[in-house]
């Protein structure tokens, strides 16, 4: 009896232990990382986001312009990482294409897939100054010699000689897929396409239109502001 008496306050202990245990109130799940949304929309852009996303922002781009270069790297944190990832901002890509060596990168980004274009696109402008100042070189000089052969031939050569092939290698994507990057002639008249759409109603890059206005300054410092008047969060 001493025994059970010495147990029993121990067993009871145990019981409102195990229950105070079962009613803990369950984790929250996860937000979801919208940042990873990546669709190819019919005009050929992508779009980076939430599509039901309140701000819908257009950014028209040029890899080889120097300003759209310091804008990713000034608005990835904030913009990318932030206001995309939380759900509150959509991106949509749309190339302004200004020269051969842009047309090679822009093939290049936009072949690594809707999962790989973002990145693929972030370290393009991030090796800007290298692979731009060789190509264009490279181009100066040997353009001519390669009059004769078709413009995806071309482009493919630019694109080895500058770095931006290097480059992609170094990012995972293989020779194979390089080759199919400028296989196709559809693919370069979808693109040629969209950047002359582009510049039909953009002056210089980058451009931005928030929710159908266009603003944004040329700068994120004076795009930011504009986005979260319009709902980013």
């Amino acid at each position: 009896m001493r025994l059970f008496a010495l147990l029993a306050p121990l067993a009871v202990a145990a019981l409102v232990a195990g229950g105070a245990t079962a009613q803990q109130p369950k984790k929250a799940p996860a937000a979801r990382d919208w940042s990873t949304h990546v669709v190819q929309a019919p005009s050929g852009a992508y779009l980076i986001g939430n599509p039901a996303a309140k701000v819908k922002l257009v950014e028209y781009i040029s890899y080889s312009c120097g300003h759209c270069a310091e804008f990713i790297a000034e608005s990835k944190l904030p913009l990318k990482d932030g206001y995309v990832r939380r759900g509150s901002v959509r991106i949509e890509v749309r190339h302004a294409v200004r020269d051969p060596i842009d047309m090679a990168a822009a093939l290049l980004a936009r072949c690594a897939g809707p999962q790989g274009f973002s990145g693929a696109t972030d370290a393009i402008f991030a090796d800007q100054r290298s692979w731009f100042r060789i190509g264009s070189q490279w181009w100066k000089t040997n353009e001519p010699a390669l009059q004769s052969q078709p413009p995806l031939a071309r482009l493919k050569a630019v694109a080895e000689a500058s770095g931006l092939s290097p480059l992609m290698r170094g990012r995972g994507m293989t020779q194979a897929r390089i080759d199919q990057c400028f296989a196709n002639p559809a693919d370069l008249d979808r693109l040629s396409a969209m950047a002359e759409a582009s510049w039909k109603v953009i002056k210089g890059t980058p451009t931005f239109v928030v929710n159908g206005k266009t603003g944004g300054g040329g700068h994120w410092d004076t795009l930011e502001p504009e986005l979260r008047a319009a709902g980013a969060r």
